[in-house]
């Protein structure tokens, strides 16, 4: 079993997603039997909606609650260096075009591309880990090899999201 970095903040939001999906359970079993008081199950399409509803609801925290034990929680107000690692903010240039793009790079569960935070299991995320400052990387992305420039590496403490 292998150890899933997460900062402290996006444990405690993994913590506080698994508690609001507890405390809906009793609704759903509220919701299936009163759909079962309906009569005929087989077409019963509260029934069924209710329980798919509550199928999905306990994947997700059985998904969240398998996770758990491999977190490795982190505080981003200890990071710091020159090597690439979970927690960095690094810039990056685009050697080909010129552009120049920003990446926060953190766990998988906290990744979200939209707002420039990419996970360390990403293809871009795997060939910046341990780079430095200086450093030219190959990043094997879906629409090809791109090769960038590392213009900086900070560590900025925690994100907000």
């Amino acid at each position: 079993m292998s150890s899933i970095p997460i900062s402290k903040e996006g444990f405690a939001k993994i913590k506080e997603e698994l508690a609001a999906l507890k405390k809906e359970r009793p609704e759903v079993i509220k919701a299936i039997a009163e759909a079962r008081e309906e009569g005929d199950l087989k077409e019963n399409g509260g029934y069924h909606a209710a329980r798919e509803r509550q199928g999905m609801l306990e994947a997700k925290i059985n998904y969240i609650e398998s996770r758990i034990p491999q977190f490795n929680v982190v505080d981003m107000n200890t990071l710091g260096g020159e090597k690439i690692t979970f927690g960095a903010t690094v810039e990056l240039e685009n050697i080909e075009t010129g552009d120049e793009k920003r990446y926060i790079i953190m766990g998988p569960d906290e990744s979200d591309f939209k707002k420039g935070i990419i996970s360390i299991e990403s293809p871009v995320g795997k060939a910046l880990l341990g780079k430095m400052e200086g450093d030219e990387v190959v990043v094997n992305a879906p629409k090809g090899k791109i090769e960038y420039g590392i213009v900086s590496v900070t560590f900025n403490g925690p994100i907000s999201q």
